[in-house]
């Protein structure tokens, strides 16, 4: 099961007399990262918000706007002049800058953040109780989200190790004629400059299998093949954060094909680790989404 970092969630519920709207946007990153919009009042709950959030979702960029609707009885507000006086001056000075007409900007400023909060209004505990599971549902709903696009991400996953496999299969094939082929060429060459007579045989059969020794590819392929069939299993592991550990599966696959690349010495098995290297960089694009 894999889940990818991406998605969003939302969740409106009423607690008491007010009613809460909660949107949490998720993207891709390396770490948790929250920006976290939630009106004044509800400031003593931040850290609580925060840890709630990082807990249930994990890392990832996210983004979490918790607005309230209020209800119920009419209750008295205060403004923050200060606050309204900066907004005005800034905005008085880009309207002046784009030649706009400034008479508009009180209607504007008063729908800013925190210019205008209820008096005194706060949360109990029994409300802030119930106001979590707003949260959480939200978070749910995130989660789900983040499932139906790990299905997608799993399917490409799965699909571009399966062509790696495919290749390195093409690979076995062509290894054996490989190095016939190369101690053949290397005879050839020998006869052709020096003359058959004039090399020890018996020296060169030691030489040959020296250097045939040193090109095999025979480990790459199965410590290739090993990474490949890790890299599924983990995919399949319950857990939800396995993104880091898939990225580290395919370093190690990466590594497996340059080499098999560097000792080739096979135009036919340098196309196929081309191929491969094609679709492991598609995977690394896919594996940064995921969780």
């Amino acid at each position: 099961m894999v889940k990818s970092m991406t998605g969003f969630g939302r969740a409106e519920e009423t607690v008491g007399d007010k009613t809460f709207l909660v949107d949490v946007k998720s993207l891709n990153g390396k770490q948790f990262e929250l920006q976290l919009k939630l009106p004044g009042f509800l400031k003593p709950y931040e850290f609580d918000i925060r840890k709630l959030l990082s807990e249930k979702l994990g890392r990832g960029s996210l983004d979490c706007t918790i607005s309230l609707k209020q209800t119920g009885n009419a209750k008295p507000v205060s403004i923050n002049t200060d606050l309204a006086k900066a907004y005005y001056e800034t905005l008085a000075d880009l309207s002046k800058q784009l030649n706009q007409d400034p008479s508009n900007i009180l209607s504007t400023l008063l729908k800013l953040p925190e210019v205008i909060t209820p008096t005194g209004d706060t949360l109990t505990q029994e409300e802030w109780q119930q106001f979590s599971k707003v949260i959480e549902m939200a978070i749910e709903d995130l989660n789900q989200h983040r499932l139906n696009e790990g299905r997608v991400l799993e399917e490409d996953l799965v699909l571009r190790i399966e062509n790696i496999s495919f290749q390195q299969e093409e690979i076995l094939k062509l290894q054996p004629l490989r190095q016939l082929k190369i101690r053949e060429n290397l005879e050839k060459l020998l006869n052709e400059h020096v003359g058959k007579e004039n090399y020890d045989s018996n020296r060169l059969e030691q030489e040959m299998i020296y250097y045939l020794e040193k090109i095999d590819i025979s480990e790459e392929m199965v410590r290739l093949k090993n990474h490949c069939a890790y890299f599924k299993e983990v995919m399949a592991e319950p857990e939800d954060s396995k993104g880091k550990k898939l990225s580290f599966i395919l370093q190690e696959v990466g590594r497996e094909i340059n080499t098999t690349g560097s000792k080739a010495y096979d135009v036919k098995i340098q196309k196929c680790v081309v191929l491969m290297k094609d679709e492991l960089e598609k995977a690394k694009e896919q594996i940064l989404n995921v969780l």
